[in-house]
């Protein structure tokens, strides 16, 4: 038959003509990124890409460059709609450069537990600053052509176990909080696809839960795109198709096979069931690293943009290069800090630290003494020089063997790192290299590995691992390596060999790299390097600087998708604090930039000068900072999360990870994490949700507050909310109007929180000039889901709306009446 030519509005008139094994082929991916293509048909694949802060392509190391944008978090933390509506655009062009038609975010489920791996790449606590940034996320993705995927759908908060954790929470902290951000985004941005979460909810995969796939997400909210699993989280065959998961990846499929789909419609899954679903995969080159001057600027921008002003005691930011002498760069200054691990990391076009920045800013004009002051590296850093294999390349020779008939294959690794994601079956890996040193005297090797291996020197066995079984430490190279030390003489040469098993990963609950996989990475330093005293020559430059500038912070081996933080502590082993202490110490004009995606123990904040809340904001991440710290940028930006003074404050921490012999993880908490918790306790809060600094300052006129109408008597009302908004400061700035409204007493027989975030609007002023502010309230703001009716409810009588800066900086209440209780079904959307 000859290949027909359709539109995309056209490819339903299609399936008729599929065959099972064709329709089958549409369930599922062809290969580890790309969608079946059906060519009699015309029927093209279509190409994906991770992730929500950079279009990283199809290899997850090396690779084409990409440009990184802010992390979630980070883009939060601006509160700008339009600004994050910007970066959208900006991140489809790039996705189109990679060749790919759908991108793999944004990431949506809200920060439950400051622990959580994976908050930096989803953006709040709150659930209505997450769904309203995220659907101008996707509004700006999708403006030409590029598909977005909402992910991970849905009670996804946490990485421990997360491919079998059962995930028990009521139906109501499920619509009120887990559920929101993506209703919001979902109604408001009709993203093209849905991505389910590996975890199961209330006993049922997400992939197969009816409630979330057919209940909710396909009657209620009445989404028509595509419903795509996790890489490997597909658990059956008819459960999920009958759920609604319409497409499998990555491929070769592991449920969705001719020989699987036949079975299943033998009484379990109708033919009508099958075209649904590959009517929903039909509805929705090569790869270039682009790297484009207005992205550069945006990123800068919007990096500045997200960071947080905590503490600026005596207006000691902004810093005045003519008049400081001498500043000491001391930590992570010269680390580049742009973004967090997993699918969110990419191979970024620039890598600008904060050192470089600095310098590039300050020229000749002041001193700047670097100091690294602590370690924190998680693993010794791979053996990339002075090795090569037999035949004289650079680099290690790797031989692999497979459990199948497979031809032994050979490649050339630039580094002693190996991993293959899309190489099936493979039994074993020899990876060999020729080791020349460079310094005599004892050097420390550090190993990590999935499967087993043992490692050689000259043919004398140094190092034997077996059974190793953390596959997501090995993947994101996070894990607890084993260190050792050997002696090298210098110019002699080493033949360093690993031999490797590969080991059984069913137990991940994750079939994307069938039952088998291999993966290790071998570190190396020199005992001099590795032992050195950090801390004194920090204390040094500090003592003898003006100013004293720590940069803390997580690497992407620290924050990352696959594995939970250990600590609420920074990394490692109290190195990075024990720095900041030190040095404040020895200098009163200490200022501390952290750059991670979560909260913090600071437990110096009261000896420092100055706190910069910096998260991971992409590629300029060293510009987007110095144009902070130097005041070519006014910190505008608000904290989207919380920072509690300790774990012990927070209100999942009594059940995270939860049961992890048993696989459950029960939210106790309900409705109440974040500030919707702290509100009820204000004395554990450090920083509180929503705050924010400024080199400027603000003030909001309450006589000017207008509020019309003063009542609301059903579903379809509008509250509008009026504000005058005046810098009394010195230099424009930015400010961040929120509206809280709540209840004080119990709604619908259930206990609600003091307020939640109902709105909010970001506002330029120019020093000494006012503004007005207009926000508009639905009144489903009012309403907390009933468990027995099923509906939104509404109660009668008196509610409070909250004009503030921060949740717990009120500048002004006004009274909004209920004259009589009244529902919204669970299909209206608002």
């Amino acid at each position: 038959m000859a290949a027909t030519t359709v539109s995309s509005n056209d490819w339903k008139s299609l399936i008729p003509e599929l065959t099972l094994e064709e329709k089958c082929s549409l369930l599922a991916g062809a290969d580890f990124w790309r969608t079946a293509a059906i060519e009699r048909l015309g029927i093209p694949s279509l190409k994906m890409s991770d992730g929500p802060n950079g279009a990283r392509g199809e290899n997850f190391f090396g690779g084409k460059t990409s440009a990184c944008f802010p992390a979630s978090v980070s883009l939060a933390a601006t509160w700008d709609a339009e600004l994050v509506h910007a970066v959208g655009h900006a991140l489809a062009e790039d996705t189109k450069s990679k060749g790919a038609k759908l991108l793999l975010g944004p990431t949506v489920c809200p920060h439950r537990h400051p622990l959580g791996g994976r908050n930096f790449e989803s953006f709040s606590e709150d659930p209505l600053l997450a769904g309203s940034l995220a659907a101008q996320y996707i509004k700006g993705l999708q403006r030409n052509g590029t598909g977005a995927v909402i992910k991970h759908y849905a009670a996804n908060e946490q990485e421990t176990l997360r491919n079998t954790i059962d995930v028990r929470v009521s139906e109501r902290a499920l619509r009120e909080i887990y559920l929101r951000p993506f209703e919001i985004a979902i109604n408001e941005a009709k993203p093209f696809g849905v991505m389910t979460a590996y975890n199961s909810v209330n006993g049922a995969h997400a992939d197969m839960n009816e409630f979330l796939l057919k209940k909710v997400l396909r009657e209620e909210w009445e989404f028509k795109g595509l419903v795509m699993s996790d890489w490997g989280g597909t658990n059956s065959t008819a459960g999920s198709l009958n759920a609604g998961l319409d497409l499998e990846m990555p491929g070769p499929s592991a449920h969705r096979t001719l020989s699987q789909v036949q079975k299943v419609l033998e009484g379990e899954v109708t033919m009508e069931t099958i075209d649904e679903r590959v009517s929903n995969v039909l509805e929705f080159t090569e790869e270039q690293a682009i790297d484009l001057p207005e992205h550069r600027a945006l990123i800068r921008k919007a990096g500045a943009d997200g960071i947080v002003l905590l503490k600026n005691n005596n207006n000691i930011l902004p810093l005045q290069p003519s008049q400081h002498k001498s500043i000491a760069l001391v930590g992570l200054a010269k680390e580049y800090l742009g973004h967090g691990g997993g699918s969110a990391a990419v191979n970024s076009h620039h890598k600008v630290t904060a050192f470089d920045a600095l310098t590039e800013a300050f020229g000749n004009a002041c001193d700047l003494r670097y100091a690294e002051g602590a370690r924190i590296l998680r693993s010794l850093p791979p053996l990339t020089t002075n090795v090569r294999t037999r035949d004289g390349q650079p680099g290690f020779e790797v031989e692999m063997s497979f459990a199948d008939a497979t031809p032994r294959k050979s490649l050339v690794s630039p580094s002693s790192i190996f991993q293959h994601f899309e190489i099936r079956n493979i039994a074993s890996a020899v990876m060999t290299g020729i080791y020349t040193p460079t310094e005599t005297g004892a050097h420390y090797i550090s190993f990590n590995i999935f499967g087993e291996a043992t490692i050689s020197i000259n043919g004398q066995v140094v190092l034997t691992r077996e059974n190793s079984r953390d596959l997501m430490a090995t993947l994101i190279g996070s894990g607890a390596a084993v260190t050792i030390q050997h002696e090298f003489v210098q110019g002699h040469e080493y033949e360093i060999c690993i031999s490797a098993k590969a080991g059984d990963c069913s137990d991940a609950g994750i079939a994307i790299l069938g039952t088998a996989y291999l993966g290790f990475s071998l570190g190396l330093a020199h005992q001099n390097e590795y032992e050195a005293d950090l801390l004194s020559a920090a204390v040094d430059a500090a003592r003898t600087s003006e100013i004293a500038i720590v940069f803390t912070g997580h690497t992407p081996a620290w924050e990352t998708e696959g594995v939970d933080r250990e600590t609420f502590a920074l990394p490692k082993d109290g190195s990075q604090d024990r720095l900041v202490e030190a040095v404040a110490a020895v200098n009163p004009n200490t200022i501390v930039v952290n750059c991670t995606g979560s909260p913090i123990d600071m437990p110096w904040a009261s000896r420092v000068a100055s706190i910069v809340q910096a998260w991971f904001p992409g590629q300029e991440a060293g510009h987007s900072i110095a144009d902070v710290l130097l005041g070519n940028v006014n910190p505008g930006g608000k904290l989207p999360t919380t920072f509690p003074k300790s774990l012990d404050h927070c209100s999942a921490n009594a059940h995270f990870p939860g049961d992890v012999e048993n696989r459950v993880v029960e939210y106790k908490e309900d409705i109440f994490i974040g500030y919707r918790h702290h509100d009820r306790f204000p004395d554990d809060v450090l920083f509180p949700f929503g705050f924010g600094l400024s080199y400027t300052t603000f003030s909001i006129d309450e006589a000017s507050m207008q509020l019309s109408p003063d009542f609301v008597s059903g579903p379809q009302s509008t509250i509008n909310i009026r504000v005058k908004v005046k810098n009394t400061g010195p230099v424009r700035g930015s400010e961040v109007v929120q509206i809280y409204i709540g209840y004080q007493g119990d709604i619908s027989g259930v206990e609600r929180p003091r307020k939640e975030l109902c709105g909010f609007d970001k506002v330029e002023i120019k020093a000494g000039a006012e503004e007005w502010v207009d926000i508009k309230v639905a009144p489903r703001s009012l309403s907390s889901w009933n468990d027995e009716r099923k509906v939104w409810a509404i109660d009668e009588g008196k509610y409070e709306l909250y004009i503030a800066t921060s949740s717990t900086d009120i500048h002004g209440i006004r009274e909004l009446n209920v004259p009589s209780a009244f529902d919204i079904p669970a299909s209206v959307r608002g």
